[in-house]
């Protein structure tokens, strides 16, 4: 899913970095300081200048990830929310420089960006896949010397072994960086005039089957009404209520009903089945097809 800068989003960008590069590092003690200052009274200042400072740490880490086709300044933008996450959580007592505890932050980040707008299917949903997703191109490099053509089983065996994965996510996610999403309207042939919309198959059925089923349906319809004409008004109320609604009565709760048992109940929806077949055999003058109504 490739994304292009503008000429001047370029610029901008351009202008950005190269101040961003021109802030002083921090010496380590006054770095302790700044963070002090920020974790325990909350100084905003003390904040921002921790942050500026370290803005060329985000604009490092952000260009290593430049040849996902995401915009650079998306990248720094987000690097840039791990560089604040870090700092609201960075402890200078620990003894640890600020920027070795931000450059996890940063690339997290980043990386999280990237896994939700490299394509518009979910990319590495667990912290294998995410570690695939970023080492595979790297690691084939290492093992392969031809990278246009497929992997080798030899060599996806030997990513799956050393990142702890199995075999066939190799394989998928090989098959998803190569070849990435692609536009339903994008044209295909020599001509141009064909979309791959045009390949997907209708699944919808046709207008005439629709015309038939309906006709179907209503004739269906029709020779039950006209069967149901030969039963009693008990028989028909069972068959009414056991047989043609959705929420089904049960044979105790219509004994009630009628003052009967609920043997008695089945007894009689089963005569009244009987004669309903009968009926339907004489109307539609096909044994067979009355199976098909569903009686």
């Amino acid at each position: 899913m490739a994304h292009i800068d503008t000429p001047e989003t370029q610029k901008a960008n351009r202008r950005f970095i190269q101040q961003a590069m021109k802030k002083p590092l921090l010496e380590a003690d006054h770095e302790v300081e700044l963070a002090r200052a920020w974790r325990e009274k909350g100084d905003q200042k003390a904040l921002h200048q921790l942050t500026l400072a370290y803005m060329r740490l985000v604009i490092a880490v952000a260009g290593k990830f430049r040849n996902y086709g995401l915009p650079m300044a998306d990248l720094v933008q987000e690097g840039n929310v791990g560089l604040m996450q870090a700092a609201a959580r960075f402890d200078p007592e620990r003894g640890v420089r600020f920027s070795t505890y931000a450059t996890w932050w940063i690339r997290s980040c980043i990386q999280d960006y990237i896994l939700r707008n490299w394509s518009i299917v979910r990319t590495g949903t667990t912290a294998s896949q995410k570690s695939l997703f970023f080492k595979l191109r790297r690691l084939r490099a290492l093992l392969e010397e031809d990278t246009s053509s497929n992997l080798s089983a030899e060599n996806r065996q030997v990513i799956a072994d050393r990142l702890s994965v199995d075999v066939r996510d190799v394989e998928s996610m090989e098959s998803r960086l190569t070849h990435g999403d692609r536009s339903l309207n994008a044209v295909m042939g020599e001509d141009g005039t064909a979309e791959w919309l045009d390949t997907l198959a209708d699944d919808r059925p046709l207008p005439e089957d629709e015309v038939m089923e309906t006709n179907d349906t209503e004739q269906h319809k029709r020779w039950i009404d006209q069967a149901l004409e030969g039963l009693n008004e008990r028989e028909l109320m069972i068959i009414r209520e056991r047989r043609l609604q959705e929420d089904t009565v049960t044979l105790e709760s219509l004994g009630q009903r009628l003052g009967v048992s609920k043997e008695r109940v089945r007894q009689i929806e089963f005569q009244a089945l009987n004669k309903l077949k009968k009926s339907l055999v004489q109307i539609v003058g096909d044994p067979k097809a009355v199976g098909l109504i569903g009686v």
